[in-house]
């Protein structure tokens, strides 16, 4: 799933305090070729990603006694490998789209031959465990996830600073419904049908949740308290109205924060961030909202790029976002993923036993054939907003 856009990180408005701005607005790969500058973003954020997650598997799996055979970033032929005292090989591999760790003994004793029974190291397989124990190595991913998350977004406010996105006025289309309602800019909407406005998050969402609707805005202009009525504006988005206005947000606020207010802050932004996605989710699957936020790689590579062109701050603030979303996904009970292992695994604890072989195998087939659909229409979504799918339509006709 595509995550959102840059941040507010990426605005050049200066920090409190002596923090270059450039740290903010530089692109560190300005001296790379143009098609570099997506690229390597890219790998880099996958990387990051990956490498966490799997570190996640890894730790846990150590501390629950299982032996770890292999930690692997990327698939296929190892670019570079070696092995560490404990007896795992770390390989760098030179299909760069995901990783796995190889968990000793993850195999059910039935399911393989007595030749590799033999070579299983007593008490340090996978499958012997308790299946609270495998549990734990399985969450493990998507936690480490959620806490990359929380790390760097503490951070970011600690050092960049905590961005607030004022709800103040910046630009006003022409012959918008802000425009014929009378909003100016520099106007600070101070609150929409009675609800108060914190942020310009909040205009935006507000609006667009009433699609061709009069709308009543508390306003201060120039130091003096009004009110201003609107009628919001229709877009469509997958067959769905969405709500506008034709503004633009005027300026960002950014206050540096304690270490100990920074790690509080990025754990409970963490949590929002977990929670907006839930509910962008739930839109989609419930049909409010169209289904084309949902992007792949090729988004996320777009994305990556554009992240780094804003700067450091903005690129760490896309990777933070991006390792939520990656952490949910990895929970959703599709066999395959590590949620469908939890789902198994809450059945075998359910039963008392594990499942028929059969029935595992038929739920990772129904997963892989779920996850290759996704893909396929993950990718098409990337393609088309990125003006492909038009072009071949533009050919054909």
């Amino acid at each position: 799933m595509r995550a959102r856009a840059p941040s507010p990180f990426s605005s050049a408005v200066p920090a409190d305090g002596p923090l270059p701005e450039s740290w903010r607005t530089h692109n560190v790969f300005d001296a790379l070729p143009k098609p570099l500058n997506f690229a390597i973003p890219f790998l880099i954020v996958l990387g990051v990603l990956v490498f966490f997650h799997e570190l996640g598997h890894y730790l846990a799996a150590r501390w629950r006694g299982v032996h770890v055979e292999a930690f692997s970033i990327g698939f296929g032929r190892a670019l570079a490998s070696w092995k560490d005292k404990h007896g795992t090989v770390w390989k760098l591999c030179w299909i760069p789209l995901g990783g796995y760790v190889k968990l000793h003994g993850q195999e059910r004793p039935e399911d393989v031959g007595a030749e590799v029974r033999a070579a299983w190291l007593p008490g340090r397989t996978f499958h012997e465990k308790s299946v609270g124990s495998r549990a734990i190595v399985v969450a493990a991913g998507p936690v480490a996830n959620f806490l990359l998350a929380a790390v760097l977004f503490a951070g970011l406010f600690a050092t960049a600073g905590q961005p607030l996105v004022l709800p103040e006025i910046g630009d006003v289309l022409a012959d918008s419904p802000a425009a014929r309602g009378g909003l100016l800019t520099g106007d600070r909407v101070n609150a929409i049908d009675g609800q108060p406005v914190t942020r310009f998050e909040d205009i935006q969402r507000m609006i667009a949740e009433h699609p061709s609707q009069p709308m009543h805005l508390e306003i201060t202009r120039a130091g003096a308290a009004m009110a201003i009525d609107v009628v919001t504006g229709s877009r469509q988005s997958g067959g769905h109205s969405i709500g506008s206005l034709g503004v633009a947000a005027h300026s960002v606020q950014y206050n540096r924060l304690p270490v100990g207010s920074a790690i509080v802050t990025g754990v409970t932004h963490t949590w929002d961030v977990l929670a907006q996605t839930v509910g962008g989710l739930w839109q989609i699957i419930t049909g409010r909202t169209g289904a084309e936020a949902l992007g792949g790689p090729l988004g996320i590579a777009k994305l990556s790029g554009q992240a780094a062109e804003q700067g450091p701050a903005s690129l760490i603030d896309f990777i933070a976002v991006l390792s939520v979303n990656l952490g949910l996904i990895n929970l959703f009970p599709i066999p395959v993923l590590d949620g469908g292992h939890l789902l198994f695994y809450l059945a075998e604890a359910l039963r008392g036993r594990p499942l028929p072989q059969r029935a595992v195998e038929y739920g990772f087939r129904a997963g892989l054939a779920l996850l290759a659909g996704l893909f396929v229409f993950a990718t098409w979504n990337d393609l088309s907003h990125l003006g492909l799918v038009r072009w071949v339509q533009g050919l054909i006709g």
